[in-house]
């Protein structure tokens, strides 16, 4: 396989490992190095990517576990907290900082989620994949996806709810 072959074949879901990598290590440079490893390694195993059906779903997974391993290294202590990265322009500072409050809230409620059902709304609802592949990333039944899917949706919209009716009735 040449590099431009290569570069067909990954360049278009390069993004959504970045995304997913984010979401389960928080750093962006930490996602930033766990893209690039995977990236790595995809490469040191060019000629065997032809032999996967999906390699999109086989580099989610392999992303899936790099990040787990470098949580549970002792490196994963030094891991910093930072969701700064909404930005938006012409628009008055309050209502921002309102978008960026509600966003962090989403996202720390997401990532007090379960780890099942934090990466199962991360690829579905944030990376869009189809619940066949999801099952195939997590090795899950439909059902259960479907089932863990709608608990974190329902676990969210309940916090949420709580959150802002908190003092009114």
């Amino acid at each position: 396989m040449k590099q431009s072959d290569f570069l067909k074949v990954v360049l278009p879901f390069k993004d959504k490992v970045f995304r997913l990598a984010k979401r389960l290590l928080v750093s962006t440079e930490e996602a930033e190095d766990a893209t690039q490893e995977l990236l790595f390694k995809l490469w040191k195993s060019k000629e065997k990517i032809a032999d996967y059906k999906n390699v999109e779903a086989f580099a989610m997974t392999m992303t899936k576990n790099y990040c787990y391993d470098r949580l549970k290294s002792k490196q994963a202590s030094n891991l910093t907290l930072i969701h700064s990265n909404y930005k938006e322009k012409d628009t008055s500072l309050d209502k921002q900082v309102e978008h960026r409050d509600s966003v962090n809230q989403v996202h720390q409620l997401i990532e007090n989620l379960p780890e099942q059902q934090k990466i199962i709304i991360q690829l579905r609802d944030i990376e869009q994949y189809d619940f066949d592949e999801i099952c195939k990333m997590v090795d899950m039944k439909p059902t259960a996806v479907r089932v863990a899917l709608s608990r974190a949706r329902k676990t969210i919209r309940e916090q949420l709810i709580k959150k802002h009716n908190y003092g009114v009735s």
